[in-house]
């Protein structure tokens, strides 16, 4: 049977960087179980490449994927971008034996604008040609404002329309978040979705401690439209046997872990409980 690969998205871990280091943390990972990450929102610096590489090599961790940013996600924002760094970016790929590249998300002044986005997606897929030269993939993550729609379109629709080289990974929470069902965005998708987040879906506990000073109409409308959760695999609504089958059918390599906020959690904790579930609905080989 064709398998694909379960890993760790190391956004969650930012923090377990700043206080390990990478090396110490990519050995957590590997005590848990997985021999696959992507990374992001881990500064590149030649420190962590190098110690991204020795963790690699000692633990038999693959670098699944690296993220970088087209252009600033803000006018003036500081940090790497393919526009100004894509020969150092390349040579990061090559050190980590990576293949796959991937943009996290819209700039944020393209979001809302049609024309702006466009121009965006044109000069993204312009990159993408670039990097298939050396081997590289670029892919582009979606949120849940990819699913609003123009003249009747989905955005994600759009942007896959109008690009032939720039692939997609589809994070599944924010797919559901934007109103469709994952199974069959990743199925439309299908030979242009490489990478997929696993992320689950919950309504959590209203926070009913807004109301302490007495009953205030905006404060508790708040905080009923805020009980939309992230949450770990099978502690939510997401069908993950149907979505990683999905996933398979339509090309996906790796399958990635992601939880944006784990509500004070450990998120070395949050990752365990994840993968205790897809190994008890039966991907335990897939780590």
């Amino acid at each position: 049977m064709k398998k694909g690969k379960i890993g760790v998205q190391m956004m969650m871990l930012k923090d377990k960087v700043e206080e390990l280091g990478v090396y110490e943390t990519m050995k957590k990972i590997h005590e848990l179980g997985f021999s696959a990450v992507e990374v992001s929102q881990i500064p590149m610096t030649e420190e962590n490449v190098a110690e991204l590489k020795r963790a690699s090599e000692d633990f038999g961790i693959e670098i699944a994927a690296l993220s970088a940013a087209l252009e600033p996600m803000m006018p003036g924002m500081p940090g790497e971008t393919l526009s100004t760094d894509f020969d150092k970016i390349v040579n990061d790929c090559k050190t980590l034996n990576c293949n796959f590249l991937r943009i996290g998300m819209l700039p944020l002044t393209t979001i809302g604008h049609k024309d702006k986005i466009m121009e965006f997606v044109q000069k993204a897929d312009e990159v993408a040609e670039r990097l298939a030269e050396h081997g590289i993939d670029l892919y582009y993550h979606n949120h849940h404002i990819e699913f609003q729609k123009y003249d009747g379109e989905y955005l994600f629709d759009i942007i896959k329309n109008n690009t032939s080289k720039l692939g997609f990974e589809i994070d599944v929470h924010w797919v559901h978040r934007g109103g469709l069902n994952p199974v069959d965005v990743i199925r439309k998708y299908e030979g242009r979705v490489s990478l997929i987040h696993l992320k689950d879906y919950r309504i959590g506990q209203m926070d009913l401690s807004v109301m302490e000073g007495g009953f205030d109409r905006d404060k508790f409308f708040q905080a009923f439209n805020n009980t939309v959760q992230f949450a770990e695999l099978g502690q939510g609504s997401l069908d993950f046997n149907a979505i990683i089958d999905a996933g398979l059918e339509s090309g996906s390599q790796y399958f990635l872990i992601e939880q944006d906020d784990v509500y004070g959690r450990d998120p070395f904790d949050c990752l365990k409980d994840s993968a205790e579930h897809l190994r008890s609905i039966g991907y335990a080989d897939w780590f």
